[in-house]
């Protein structure tokens, strides 16, 4: 008789996990007020009400709110004056995203290796990739988990780059007790609905230097800057301005953060003290000035060794199967479509790009056994439930390892 429930067995779980996105009455009321309000668009003070907040709750004295995350990193690197031809370090494993604001610049993305503890940018690799060309690191902080800012800021230190932070999976994460996001140039968040502060989609920039802010807010508001007249256009920019219905949604969503991101705290912790008793499998780790990681994905280290030589392929359908909602993550972004027909998709950038870099022949080893054997996440909604189910997740991982032939061999 089989054990798994991929070969037909009983599943450790049948009741889905806590929903996702979160609302109550708040909300109604919120998107109530702002409908009879007729202050909709641009100058809704809902809009400014959330900017303000959404700066104290980062410990940033500027945020600008916008359309979505990639917009965010697009205007971010305009801001900078990031152009035509400059080189851009980024991670390989990381939504598209980071690289496409980075070629909506003209720029050219530079993918650098993560490190296998993490699986954030690793200070080593970016530091073997940097040319005369270079112009910005974009560390991303993947998972909620904090990348390694002290040796990121130390380089772009030692070669003058700018630092734009990809925050759009770590609200309220923190390195040596300060808020990710402003710890470099600018810092850039999602509230796409999966994230831990969602309003469906939007996103924020935020800083510490005025100047920067402002410069941000003209790319947001179709190159209009302060103090100017209103159709009068400083920058080609286009309208990425954050709706009011969707500022609305995400005050309130600040109301309810920092119980969240204590609940998954709680809830991490408890389920790695499950999984140290298990061979082969834990989760990802921080860097050493990681004061606190917002677990926006709870990333499983899996050892096929430790299965019986399961693959990871199987394991997640065999986690999956037994009612524990988990996926695959991430190829190396230089794998994807787009980079492995590079050449021929952006044929009117040839001279910008051409011996300059060969997305066909980049490796980034680490990533790519991260990717094909290593990691496996679990959703953060997984993580705002309670010990149960985190006994569930624990149960079903060891019944998979104890029962792993079967899984080989169907």
């Amino acid at each position: 008789m089989a054990h798994l429930a991929i070969c037909g067995g009983k599943p450790v779980r049948t009741e889905p996990f806590s929903a996702w996105p979160v609302y109550d009455d708040r909300e109604k009321q919120a998107l109530i007020e702002t409908l009879e309000s007729r202050e909709w668009g641009i100058g809704s003070p809902k809009v400014e009400a959330f900017e303000r907040e959404f700066a104290e709750f980062c410990g940033a004295r500027y945020a600008i709110s916008c359309t979505n995350g990639t917009d965010a990193i697009y205007i971010a690197l305009q801001a900078l004056g990031i152009g035509a031809g400059d080189e851009v370090i980024i991670p390989p494993y990381t939504f598209i995203a980071t690289a496409i604001g980075v070629l909506m610049c003209n720029a050219v993305p530079v993918f650098a290796d993560i490190h296998p503890l993490t699986y954030n940018l690793d200070p080593a690799s970016v530091k073997e990739k940097i040319t005369p060309r270079t112009r910005a690191i974009i560390p991303v902080h993947i998972a909620g988990n904090p990348a390694d800012m002290d040796g990121i800021m130390e380089l772009a230190k030692e070669h003058d780059l700018f630092v734009l932070e990809d925050s759009a999976q770590a609200h309220g994460a923190e390195w040596r007790g300060k808020r990710v996001g402003p710890l470099g140039d600018l810092g850039t968040f999602s509230f796409q609905t999966s994230k831990n502060l969602s309003s469906g989609e939007g996103g924020a920039i935020v800083t510490n230097d005025e100047a920067l802010s402002e410069r941000v807010r003209t790319f947001v508001n179709c190159g209009r800057v302060k103090g100017g007249a209103w159709y009068d256009h400083h920058e080609l920019a286009g309208n990425h301005r954050l709706g009011a219905f969707q500022a609305a949604l995400l005050s309130v969503g600040l109301e309810r953060i920092d119980d969240q991101m204590k609940t998954r705290e709680d809830n991490a912790g408890y389920l790695q003290g499950l999984l140290d008793e298990l061979d082969g499998i834990d989760m990802t780790g921080a860097h050493a000035g990681t004061t606190r990681r917002v677990h926006h994905l709870g990333i499983l280290r899996f050892g096929s060794e430790a299965f019986g030589g399961l693959s990871k392929k199987r394991f997640v359908e065999a986690l999956n199967a037994e009612g524990i909602e988990c996926a695959a993550g991430y190829l190396p972004l230089y794998h994807y479509h787009y980079f492995r027909h590079f050449a021929e998709k952006t044929p009117a950038y040839e001279s910008l790009y051409q011996d300059r870099v060969d997305y066909g022949v980049v490796t980034c080893p680490v990533t790519e056994r991260i990717s094909a054997e290593e990691g496996v996440w679990l959703f953060q909604e997984t993580f705002l439930g309670n010990t149960q189910d985190m006994d569930d997740v624990a149960a079903a991982i060891a019944k998979i390892q104890k029962h792993a032939h079967e899984a080989i061999e169907s």
